[in-house]
């Protein structure tokens, strides 16, 4: 039986920059298929930025047909209007979702960073180091915007979380414990990656 096969697609929402990244699990093989950024910034009006938001994740969600998404949440900060503006475009993109049916799963950001590298308080260029290692990405394929690396770290940690049962046994209340009960495995577990062309994955639609 070929082991089976199951593509995430993870987003990090911003109005002036979203990051998506694309992942394909096969058994206990993780490659990245893909990672990159919507950017907005020349597009002034709010609406305008949601209307393309909408469109542009409609298009990757049919390009790679994820089989589930996961998106970070909003940063609870002070800036109100940050926060509006960042909802606002998380929404848009859960319905982007929702209308290709594909089953959608929120991450803290402190829960994704804690996933990746063990630490919640890590910063954005620890998380991008620690994916670059795991997935094996050439430095050339490595961007610039730390929104896309983020948005496959939030990939990335629901393959973790979606793994603890299959792999552990048993439940794993985080990730301390996850790592505890799988030690042996962690240690000697390596991922390769390959960049894989869309028309090489199956139609799902």
């Amino acid at each position: 039986m070929s082991p089976k096969e199951k593509v995430i697609l993870g987003i990090d929402p911003g109005t002036n920059m979203l990051g998506y990244g694309a992942i394909q699990v096969t058994g206990r093989k993780v490659t990245m298929l893909a990672m990159g950024v919507i950017d907005l910034r020349k597009c002034g009006d709010i609406y305008l930025k949601l209307g393309r938001i909408y469109e542009r994740v409609r298009g990757i969600i049919e390009e790679y047909l994820p089989d589930e998404l996961a998106i970070e949440a909003p940063f609870c900060g002070k800036n109100v209007q940050s926060m509006l503006k960042l909802g606002r475009a998380q929404g848009v993109a859960i319905a982007a979702a929702i209308s290709r049916d594909v089953p959608i799963h929120e991450y803290a950001p402190l829960k994704i960073k804690q996933a990746i590298t063990g630490n919640g308080g890590a910063s954005k260029e620890q998380v991008a180091g620690m994916l670059q290692r795991m997935l094996n990405i050439p430095q050339e394929s490595m961007l610039p915007y730390m929104d896309a690396t983020d948005a496959l770290g939030a990939a990335y940690c629901h393959y973790i979380e979606t793994s603890r049962p299959e792999l552990g046994g048993g439940k794993c209340s985080s990730w301390k414990d996850f790592a505890r009960q799988n030690a042996s495995r962690i240690s000697g577990q390596t991922s390769t990656t390959t960049v894989l062309p869309a028309a090489l994955l199956k139609k799902r639609y």
